[in-house]
């Protein structure tokens, strides 16, 4: 092998598990955004868990983040929280990087 060969080989390692990790920060983002937006919705115990998990699951519908913003900010108006997209999407960039940051450190 030449050190070509060496060099390609440990990119291709470092882009894998920079991808698992930005996606394990998104689910995560997702379970965070879903606890807030029940907090909000006044739901409570199992239900909070449930609802982060739905939230969770909406991300595999479409590629990208519209997905998650369009159902948490439908539950909220439909719950009659006053929140604004831009409100949700705020969030979402918050938690987004608390979630980098807790994947990162191994939280």
């Amino acid at each position: 092998m030449t050190t070509f060969d060496d060099r390609e080989q440990g990119f291709e390692k470092k882009f894998a598990l920079d991808q698992e990790q930005e996606f394990k920060a998104g689910a995560r983002r997702n379970r965070m955004l879903g606890e807030w937006a029940a907090g909000l919705m006044g739901l409570q115990g199992e239900r909070v868990a449930e609802y982060s998990r739905a939230v969770v699951k909406s991300d595999l519908e479409l590629p990208g983040d519209e997905d998650v913003l369009r159902k948490v900010f439908e539950d909220l108006k439909g719950s009659g929280v006053q929140v604004t997209e831009g409100d949700v999407r705020m969030k979402m960039a918050e938690l987004l990087a608390q979630a980098r940051e807790q994947v990162k450190t191994g939280n």
